[in-house]
């Protein structure tokens, strides 16, 4: 095993929510990072620049193929260069494309996955990246879906919600204790307890008053107020907030019961494994 520990989720779960709870951890300060500081405290595997070297070529210039060829070896570059225990985001499922591994297992010390309910990542995913509700349900079922690959990152392997959610639950069922699945719902439910988990594998989860102020700093309501304050680079344009909501069961307001019916169609395997499917479907 190596240094990497790797902060996974299909899109709009959690993601940057534990990657800003772990990084007030890491810094320990008096007052929470504002969200343009998340990445001084962890990195992203789809950084372009990374790419970019190793091709020798632009990485918008790359295809797919070559994108995926080039993850194994861009990890151990971040491995390389990283001092100690380096924090790596990713939205890539724990899988292969066209032969090509995307997760370098042999350069990483371990991962914590954010699963969400799927009902309720179809009504973030409407508002982040502009969809109808339909169109949001659509690229949930997909399992050719992939993010689009710019200057700032290169396209990552998202596949289908079942497809991403068991990729990375199977790999914490096959390495207990080194990869761990926290529910986003658990995480508003029983933030201190939940996050003590992630605190855990960086070896900061003894200090329960760290760990307190860190879930503080890392509340909602606070990141949306630093966000309104400073921007998050991480925002698709100036008038979408990132940080929106954060809460459960959006979906039900949201979401008609054909739409409903739609999703757990398609997904029920994996909902039944994390108790999303809702009582009457």
């Amino acid at each position: 095993m190596g240094n990497i520990l790797w902060l996974a989720s299909y899109p709009k779960s959690g993601n940057t929510w534990l990657r800003a709870f772990l990084a007030n951890l890491v810094a320990d300060r008096g007052v929470p990072l504002n969200p343009s500081e998340l990445s001084e405290y962890g990195d992203a595997e789809a950084s372009a620049g990374r790419y970019t070297e190793l091709s020798g070529k632009p990485s918008t210039a790359l295809a797919a193929e070559e994108l995926a060829a080039l993850r194994v070896p861009v990890h151990a570059l971040v491995a390389q260069r990283a001092r100690g225990t380096r924090i790596v985001k990713t939205h890539n499922f724990n899988g292969s494309f066209e032969g090509h591994p995307l997760i370098n297992w042999q350069v990483s010390a371990g991962a914590i996955y954010v699963v969400r309910n799927p009902l309720d990542v179809v009504v973030s995913m409407t508002h982040h990246f502009g969809l109808t509700t339909d169109e949001a349900i659509e690229r949930l079922g997909d399992d050719r879906a992939a993010s689009i690959n710019d200057e700032m990152f290169a396209g990552e392997f998202i596949c289908s919600w079942s497809t991403h959610v068991k990729s990375w639950a199977d790999m914490a069922a096959r390495l207990p204790g080194k990869v761990i699945v926290l529910r986003y719902e658990d995480l508003l439910e029983k933030p201190t307890k939940q996050f003590a988990k992630a605190a855990r594998l960086i070896g900061l989860g003894q200090d329960k008053a760290r760990i307190q102020r860190a879930v503080r700093h890392a509340e909602f309501q606070t990141l949306s107020g630093l966000e309104q304050k400073y921007g998050f680079v991480e925002a698709v344009d100036d008038k979408t907030r990132f940080f929106r909501r954060g809460r459960a069961n959006q979906w039900r307001e949201a979401l008609s019961r054909h739409q409903v019916q739609q999703v757990v169609a398609v997904h029920r395997e994996q909902m039944q494994r994390f108790k999303y499917v809702p009582a009457g479907f």
